[in-house]
Parts: structure tokens; C-alpha cells; sequence
């Protein structure tokens, strides 16, 4: 029989869930909003060789004002190419966003995290549709959650302010390294999960499962040639 206390406990454990960071505005400002009420993990996704290792640290420096004591880092820009190669550009927001949800509920469910965080709000960029939006949903069983759905750019810009993240997210994002032409802003899951026939989706997403490392947010950072002290 359970004690007191220890039903006391339970009821007061967190659900863990999985936050995609990746070193920009929205995503750190969507962990802190969830935070009071979720266990945070974090996941970024690199991409080099296409970009460099900025986003990285970006995203350790973020994970480091979260509170978070680890990050882990898929590896992922060379099967990112392989989507971006095979299959037509105008899909490849929507492949690339379907791409790390389905390796992040691999890691997810590893890690016994229930949920996905994603920092993405309605409208704020063509992919970000709501059509758009569903098609990404569909691309997997994991529930996702998406604090900053309704929330303008400014909103989040000023919440990022007020949390201290702005002076680190800020500067040019990288997510559309590998992306050319104009997306696709209203697409349909049949024509989708076509073009991930065309660029083997599905070998891709076992492919970086298995090219993950995790980072220690306590390192030393060096950003934009001065050093990040240390965490104490």
C-alpha cells in the first residue's frame, strides 16, 4: 500500500517532455512557457557541414539559461541533404519539419518523454500554415505541443527579452541552409508522403537515430569569438 507521502509524490512528478531547440527565438521562449508544468529534455538537430557549429552553441547557451544540464545533438545535415537532393524543393520545409519530429519521438520514447515541443506559431512562416501544419502532425503518434501557437513574432520577441534569451538567440537563422524556391504553403499528406518515397524517409529518420551525441551545458562556449563562462 502506498503511503501518503508517496502518493503525494507521484501526483507531484512532471511529465517529461522532448523541447527541438534550435538556437533561434521561438523554440527556448516555448520550453520556458511549459516548463512550470513539464520536465524538459532538449534535442537540436546540426546540420553541418552546411552550416556551422553556431546553432550548436546557440542552443547549449539556451539549454544552459533554461536550467537544462544536458542537450542532446543529432547529426543530421548530410540525411537533411539527401531530402533536400531527392525530392522537390518546394516540400522541403514541411520534409525537414517531419524529418525531426519522427527522429525526436524515436529519441522520445527512449527517454520515456510523452511529449514534443516545437517553438512554432501560426502563420509566422510559410510553413507554418495550418494546412501545412496538419500535414507535419500526421508525422507521427507522439502528442506535440506548441505553446507559442497563437502568439505573434513580437510577443515572443519581447517574452525572449524578459527570459534573457534574446541577446543569444538573435542573428541570422539557419534552417534554410539546404532550401531554395518558394515553399509550398498548402500541401496535402498523400503528396508528402510521396516525396518521402522519393528520398527513403524512412531510412533517413533510422540513419540519425543512431548518429546522436549529448553535450554538457556546463562547457566552455565560445559565440561570436568571446567566451561563455562556465557554469557554477
Amino acid at each position: 500500500m502506498r503511503t501518503n507521502q508517496q502518493a503525494q509524490k507521484g501526483s507531484l512528478t512532471k511529465p517529461k517532455a522532448l523541447l527541438l531547440i534550435s538556437g533561434g527565438i521561438d523554440s527556448p521562449v516555448a520550453g520556458k512557457l511549459l516548463q512550470e508544468k513539464f520536465e524538459l529534455e532538449a534535442i537540436h538537430f546540426s546540420q553541418k557541414p552546411f552550416t556551422d557549429d553556431t546553432p550548436e552553441k546557440k542552443s547549449l547557451l539556451l539549454c544552459r539559461k533554461l536550467g537544462l544540464e544536458k542537450m542532446i545533438v543529432v547529426e543530421g545535415g548530410e540525411m537533411l541533404k539527401e531530402i533536400a537532393d531527392n525530392t522537390y524543393r518546394e516540400y522541403y520545409f514541411v520534409l525537414m519539419k517531419r524529418f525531426m519530429l519522427k527522429v525526436s519521438e524515436k529519441i522520445a520514447e527512449k527517454n520515456k518523454c510523452k511529449y514534443l515541443v516545437t517553438g512554432e506559431s501560426l502563420g509566422q512562416v510559410s510553413s507554418q500554415t495550418l494546412s501545412n501544419l496538419n500535414t507535419i502532425n500526421q508525422a507521427t503518434k507522439i502528442e506535440i505541443l506548441r505553446p507559442l501557437i497563437f502568439m505573434s513574432k513580437q510577443e515572443i520577441i519581447d517574452k525572449s527579452i524578459a527570459e534573457g534569451f534574446f541577446e543569444t538567440s538573435k542573428g541570422k537563422e539557419m534552417c534554410d541552409a539546404l532550401a531554395t524556391g518558394s515553399p509550398k504553403t498548402k500541401t496535402q499528406l498523400e503528396e508528402v508522403e510521396k516525396q518521402e518515397e522519393r528520398c527513403k524517409m524512412n531510412e533517413l529518420v533510422e540513419k540519425a537515430s543512431k548518429k546522436i551525441r549529448e553535450e554538457s551545458t556546463s562547457q566552455k562556449i565560445e559565440l561570436d569569438n568571446q567566451v561563455i563562462g562556465l557554469c557554477k
